[in-house]
């Protein structure tokens, strides 16, 4: 091949391309997260745009099909109906007291994790904290209908204490491992100049520790709260007679047959979240994580 040739090659269209990527790592960043960030949007944006839509339509009473009429009769009915307040209440209260429990028992246990623990048991433990995650949800979730049955090991019966045990349970792994994550980044210096200036124990948790992992523990907070909120399967198998937000959302779909109004009942813990996440932001936990 001549010289003449050569350079035709490494000026042409394929090589300018290759030079711009080389030098634009934004550019090589963007073309290759393009194709499934864009399917992620069509199928997660495209569902929820979906969801809202169909919230504002009704059902012919007669022949169960959809009448794509605009109308705000299904938020009237969630707002002015007594029942459907005291289930968002209910389930608002359920996923504030996972998330609280969850937080209480995850914490000493990431600290120990990540600050008492040795290299080559930190491993050991995190294969631990994961392992009940390997279970499918529905045999931990009868396993537990076993266990608080009144003649089971714990024999609590079934309710609301029944529901948020359960629940905690399952979701505790998704508190424990973004609070380890933020308490290895701590460094152990600081720790040890807290206590060279004479701080305590609680001292130090309170003005080093807790600000410092904040940001993580709003990430793991995200996890059960949301999870729980949405939840109906466990409330079905250990709820007795109680019901939530996704039990009703569960129950229009199927034997009522009303998608309509199984789409506004969706848009409570949808709105809640978002309330949620706005109120994070502005503590400014997001920004760090």
């Amino acid at each position: 091949m001549t010289t003449t040739s050569v350079a035709a090659v490494r000026t042409g269209p394929r090589h300018r391309l290759a030079a711009l990527l080389h030098r634009r790592a934004g550019v090589r960043l963007s073309l290759l997260l393009s194709a499934p960030l864009a399917w992620l949007g069509l199928a997660y944006l495209g569902a929820l745009a979906a969801l809202f839509v169909t919230a504002f339509w009704t059902t012919d009473t007669f022949t169960g099909d959809l009448v794509r009429t605009f109308t705000w009769a299904n938020f009237q009915d969630l707002v002015s109906s007594e029942i459907y307040r005291t289930i968002t209440l209910r389930s608002l209260g359920v996923a504030v007291a996972v998330t609280l429990i969850d937080l209480v028992v995850a914490f000493p246990m990431a600290f120990a994790m990540a600050k008492l623990a040795s290299p080559r048991a930190q491993r050991w433990l995190v294969i631990m904290v994961l392992t009940p995650l390997w279970a499918s949800y529905l045999v931990k979730a009868y396993a537990w209908r076993v266990m608080l049955s009144s003649d089971g090991i714990l024999g609590w019966g079934y309710g609301l204490t029944a529901t948020i045990a359960t629940l905690s349970y399952l979701w505790l792994p998704y508190m424990i491992l973004p609070i380890y994550a933020g308490l290895e980044r701590l460094p152990n210096s600081l720790l040890d100049a807290a206590g060279d200036l004479g701080a305590r124990g609680w001292r130090t948790f309170r003005t080093v520790v807790w600000p410092l992992s904040f940001p993580a523990v709003v990430a793991g907070s995200i996890f059960t709260f949301s999870l729980s909120l949405g939840d109906y399967i466990t409330v079905k198998i250990v709820g007795g007679k109680s019901q939530l937000i996704g039990n009703v959302v569960y129950d229009n779909i199927g034997a009522a047959n009303n998608l309509p109004f199984a789409a506004a009942v969706a848009t409570v813990p949808v709105v809640i979240m978002l309330v949620y996440l706005a109120a994070v932001r502005r503590t400014g936990a997001l920004e760090n994580l």
